[in-house]
């Protein structure tokens, strides 16, 4: 799903709001969760899932072109945990 096509559906749904409204709507909550995510914080949405930052280790690592060996630098990668609700949802029988 694209975010073009999350618009149309919650636009679909709150038929109150415009599609621009709509559009607002979504990127705030985008830009909120990003903000939240830069400053380190964790994004807990019950029901869907976690959302929150781990560092990974720097390590050596190979290029696969040359077999030269190369340092990777230490990084910041996000990480998801789906929620039971999101669980449930993608395990049932009748989707």
């Amino acid at each position: 799903m694209t975010k073009s096509v999350l618009i149309e559906k919650v636009s679909d749904k709150v038929s109150i709001l415009t599609r621009k409204q709509t559009e607002i709507v979504v990127e705030t909550v985008f830009d909120s969760m990003k903000e939240a995510l830069v400053k380190g914080e964790k994004i807990e949405i019950r029901g869907f899932g976690n959302f929150k930052l781990k560092n990974r280790r720097p390590r050596k690592a190979r290029n696969p072109k040359t077999g030269e060996k190369v340092d990777v630098p230490e990084k910041r990668v996000l990480h998801f945990k789906a929620g039971k609700g999101l669980k449930e949802a993608i395990n049932s029988r009748n989707p």
